[in-house]
């Protein structure tokens, strides 16, 4: 039966034995290893508008940066590119030449099995990069987002993708660590597009550790940020971390709003 909520997220502390074989509900940090037969990408696609990217960067004179955090197994991570650049589905193969000029993304997630399912499978290896890091690992994240940053001569990524994260970060971080990861975000990317999980999800991703005999998340019980998680998630990014709703393109069929923000210090690179 299909579970109530998934998520794609997870960045915490991997789990042994990456993600073969694991049952779902074993997944503490949101690394399904089919997630997106759950929850496919053009559920949220569909609800992009075309050319989104030249709307927000009329002026780029340069490809411009993505970063897209808790990517699990890249099939989301290259829907939104293909959707971002104008490709459709059929473009895929073989990579169209300088698609890379338009948008390089920078995919990482926690699970270094889904990294390499995603490395093997993506048909924009040239413009679309897979990398397994804990974002909330600062002593791992920072050299490495500044490596490949410098690579570009940049000192920030233009727009940033947390679909589907910010429970995982939330239940294994507590509030204290979704308010670092939100303000991070914000510090790195002049747009970022958060799809944040209802509290609902909260607690049947609890329900799903109990049915297993697992200990229950050790912030689950304790976390005061909690009821309207798209709303606590506009607050902290709009109150405490210099951004500005810019727009909200709905809900997934799963019930998840697709929020758009935009930092409100100027910081145009693009």
């Amino acid at each position: 039966s299909r579970p109530a909520c998934r998520s794609s997220g997870k960045m915490a502390a991997p789990m042994s034995g990456g993600s073969r074989g694991v049952e779902p509900g074993a997944a503490p940090y949101g690394n399904f290893p089919n997630y997106s037969r759950f929850h496919p990408p053009e559920g949220r696609v569909s609800l992009l508008p075309q050319g989104l990217l030249r709307s927000l960067f009329p002026a780029a004179t340069r490809p411009l940066l993505g970063l897209d955090v808790g990517c699990n197994s890249g099939e989301l991570s290259v829907a939104l590119y293909q959707h971002l650049v104008g490709l459709q589905e059929s473009d895929s193969s073989p990579e169209p030449l300088g698609a890379g000029k338009e948008l390089n993304l920078l995919c990482c997630d926690i699970d270094p099995e889904l990294i390499r399912r995603a490395q093997q499978s993506s048909p924009f290896p040239a413009s679309i990069s897979f990398a397994s890091l804990d974002i909330m690992d600062s002593g791992a994240r920072e050299p490495f987002l500044s490596s490949y940053l410098e690579r570009f001569g940049r000192s920030s990524f233009d727009i940033g993708f947390c679909m589907s994260v910010t429970m995982w970060i939330h239940l294994n971080h507590g509030d204290r660590g979704l308010l670092e990861f939100l303000a991070l975000l914000a510090s790195l990317c002049t747009f970022l597009l958060v799809e944040p999980q209802p509290w609902k999800c909260y607690r049947a991703a609890a329900r799903r550790l109990r049915r297993l005999g697992r200990d229950d998340f050790e912030h689950f019980r304790s976390l005061r940020i909690n009821g309207d998680m798209a709303e606590s998630v506009t607050r902290i990014l709009t109150q405490e971390c210099a951004m500005e709703l810019v727009c909200s393109f709905g809900s997934t069929s799963w019930d998840r709003s697709l929020l758009l923000f935009r930092s409100t210090s100027a910081r145009p690179e693009g």
